[in-house]
């Protein structure tokens, strides 16, 4: 690899299964998955990296679709610098691609939407090989509820009671975000709810999943959802689902 003063910028698309991950952002005494990719690319690179990702994946939380960069004076062959993350990295954490990009490019000012699925069994009888991936819903759903329940959080909308930790971070200086799409999508066994919107708050979705499946068992009601959100205090929205059963599918600029 042939030394360039210039820098160029490279974004990356990652994969991982959260499974045995504490989240993308670095945790002190746990294993992430940001400072994983780092150290490899300084590996490969053979100079320091400052890897910048479009946000956090919590704990235990999977991704197809997570978008970081990262800028290099170095040359680099891509196809071979592909080769040498994904041998050097954990089976569980996988390089998609790699390509430059414009210095004006940033994996994280630069999002116009995100998309997040959350996979729920439906089914008594649990899959075993997909059961890493989902939440396993014992109590009966009526699926056309849930899915005109997901037409309420439609828009934009004050998110604070949907939101852990409003008082701190992205939330406390502003929870207002926009869901453009909150379709339900029925599958083997199961369904899933596919989020798109411009950002989402700290366990957002999995706190919108928990309260949706309330509405969905008929615990709660239109003027339920609509107090909750007026009410900008997370104690009133339903329970957080587990994280396992979500996945950052595409990260959108």
């Amino acid at each position: 690899m042939d030394q360039n003063p210039a820098l160029q910028r490279y974004k990356l698309i990652i994969s991982y299964d959260g499974t045995k991950f504490c989240g993308w952002q670095v945790q002190q005494n746990q294993t992430a998955i940001q400072p994983l990719v780092q150290k490899t690319l300084e590996t490969v690179l053979r100079h320091p990296i400052d890897l910048t990702g479009s946000g956090r994946t919590d704990s235990g939380v999977h991704a197809l679709g997570q978008t970081a960069h990262f800028d290099s004076s170095v040359s680099i062959d891509l196809k071979k610098i592909l080769l040498s993350l994904n041998a050097l990295l954990p089976s569980d954490i996988r390089i998609r691609s790699i390509e430059p990009v414009d210095q004006t490019f940033h994996a994280r000012y630069s999002v116009i939407a995100k998309e997040y699925h959350y996979r729920l069994r439906l089914d008594p009888i649990a899959d075993p090989f997909a059961a890493p991936y989902q939440l396993q819903v014992f109590e009966k759903i009526d699926l056309a509820l849930l899915k005109r329940g997901c037409s309420l959080f439609l828009g934009t909308h004050d998110f604070t009671s949907f939101a852990n930790e409003a008082y701190r971070g992205s939330a406390a200086k502003d929870p207002i975000r926009t869901i453009f799409r909150l379709d339900l999508i029925l599958e083997e066994g199961g369904a899933r709810l596919e989020f798109e919107g411009d950002g989402f708050l700290y366990k957002m979705v999995r706190n919108m999943v928990g309260t949706l499946l309330e509405y969905g068992k008929g615990k709660l009601k239109d003027a339920d959802i609509d107090a909750i959100f007026a009410a900008k205090d997370r104690r009133k929205a339903g329970p957080a689902v587990p994280p396992r059963g979500l996945c950052l599918v595409s990260v959108k600029y």
